[in-house]
């Protein structure tokens, strides 16, 4: 019996046991009365904190989005393990660090053709894949039964580790290039996914297949991972939803203030206001909303979870800046807020309260022991050691009982990020930099948007959150970049 075969007896062995703790009529375990919790997971790439009605933004038309957080609990402190896509797609996937497993930036990454001479650290060699002898989320539950599904980027390895042989009984579009290849209408270029019609809209097209599964599978408990490659570059959008925000654009009034953020080279987008953008957030939404009126025919969405989440902070500094985190610092590729908080969204029916708003800090590494204990299905620790069940805050527990959540991303970003490392306990982050060790420490309660160092003025403090991420460093085994003895100061200063 091979490893896989042997996970799966003993998963099917355990869903057959009634979870210890747990009364026959439990609301908690589902799996304990018979009829097992569905899960539909929305993961969006590159949507940033702001970019929906709920949290705030007043240009982007959101309505599901903003509907789900209405009937489910919404994040206001929730974060992605990384800046950028692969390593936070993988914290969900194994309930780890993304330097405990040793993929700490999108794959192959900016260094993968070797050190540049204008950057000043080598960031160290990181994993290609999501390795194979990691036991995935869609593992746990396929062992226990579930159908499950992965549509749309996938972006953690070649065809040897695509979604089929991580615990996905399908895959339809995941493929090892973290953006749409053939651009958003087809022909899409893509070898897991058949071209449509000439112009039909990859957004529209995942959201298809995601439907047809539902319709498939209504019968069997099922987990749906739709992981859409909106809101990525190439910034393509359908005509009429392009039209319509510029439209909206022409009746805004002129932007005030600087258009400048000292984290980009070049100008940083101050408002919302690309209308471009806008139409995929929109296509994004109306994919969320078809979804929900599925399972609502289908009569399953009171034994449905909806999980809805981003990979990263939104693109907004020195690539691109098709939208805006303020008052968040920076966007995607950096460690200050705008590129590592995000939203988060859980629906869970009959078990979390509408429209509930939580402060709790929680990171993607939850997902895992979450979805597992949400699921009455045996948790796994020495698989998720990372990660914290969220059920106590969904069903009314005020906090979680950890000390800290920490980032490590040793590498360079096409945005303008330089390697560094953070930490976030209670109210206070540090960030420290590699390049010169230096320190930036805030209070994110009084200064969200990361303006005021109090790293000199709060000595003590700053030591203590320096110590517990150097213990955490060596807890992991994070690599370190090592000095780049090309690099040229002068090519820098060119830029």
């Amino acid at each position: 019996m091979n490893r896989r075969d042997f996970l799966k007896a003993a998963g099917l062995a355990a869903t057959s046991l009634v979870i210890p703790g747990c009364a026959a009529k439990s609301k908690l375990h589902p799996a304990c009365r018979g009829k097992r919790l569905n899960f539909v997971f929305m993961l969006i790439d590159d949507m940033g904190f702001k970019d929906a009605g709920c949290y705030g933004s007043t240009f982007y038309e959101t309505p599901n989005i903003d509907s789900l957080a209405a009937e489910g609990m919404r994040f206001t402190n929730a974060y992605a393990a990384c800046p950028v896509c692969s390593p936070t797609r993988a914290s969900i996937l194994t309930g780890k660090y993304p330097a405990r497993i040793n993929l700490t930036d999108w794959i192959p990454g900016r260094q993968a053709h070797g050190p540049r001479p204008d950057e000043k650290l080598i960031g160290p060699r990181f994993s290609q894949q999501m390795q194979l002898k990691e036991l995935t989320l869609a593992e746990a539950f396929k062992d226990a039964g579930y159908a499950t599904c992965f549509i749309g980027k996938w972006h953690l390895g070649d065809e040897m580790y695509y979604p089929e042989y991580q615990g996905f009984d399908k895959n339809i579009a995941g493929i090892s290039y973290g953006w749409p290849v053939g651009g958003y209408f087809s022909p899409y270029k893509n070898p897991k996914i058949k071209d449509g019609p000439q112009g039909e809209y990859l957004t529209d097209r995942l959201t298809d297949e995601a439907l047809e599964f539902l319709a498939r599978n209504k019968d069997k408990p099922f987990l749906l991972y739709l992981s859409h490659y909106a809101v990525h570059t190439p910034l393509q959008s359908k005509k009429e939803l392009t039209e319509k925000y510029q439209h909206k654009v022409a009746e805004m009034p002129p932007p005030k203030g600087p258009r400048f953020l000292p984290e980009g080279r070049k100008e940083a987008r101050q408002v919302q206001d690309h209308a471009v953008y806008a139409g995929m957030v929109q296509s994004t939404d109306e994919s969320l909303g078809r979804i929900t009126k599925k399972l609502k025919d289908l009569g399953l969405a009171d034994n449905t979870a909806v999980i809805f989440m981003s990979d990263n902070g939104g693109l907004s500094t020195a690539e691109g800046s098709p939208t805006s985190n303020l008052p968040l610092r920076a966007g995607k590729g950096w460690l200050y807020e705008g590129g590592i908080r995000e939203p988060m969204i859980i629906k869970w029916p009959g078990r979390a309260k509408l429209g509930t708003v939580c402060h709790e800090p929680v990171i993607s590494n939850d997902f895992y022991p979450t979805m597992l204990e949400m699921a009455g299905l045996p948790l796994r620790p020495t698989q998720h050691v990372d990660g914290l069940s969220l059920v106590p805050l969904l069903t009314g527990a005020a906090k979680l009982y950890r000390d800290a959540l920490y980032w490590h991303y040793p590498h360079y970003s096409n945005q303008g990020g330089s390697p560094a490392a953070a930490i976030r306990s209670g109210d206070y982050k540090l960030i420290e930099f590699y390049e010169d060790n230096r320190v930036e420490l805030y209070n994110l309660k009084d200064d969200i948007g990361e303006k005021n160092n109090l790293a000199e003025k709060m000595p003590e403090k700053t030591a203590q959150l320096r110590k517990m991420l150097h213990m955490w460093h060596e807890s992991v085994n994070a690599r370190m970049p090592e000095p780049n003895p090309n690099y040229q100061p002068e090519e820098r200063k060119r830029l």
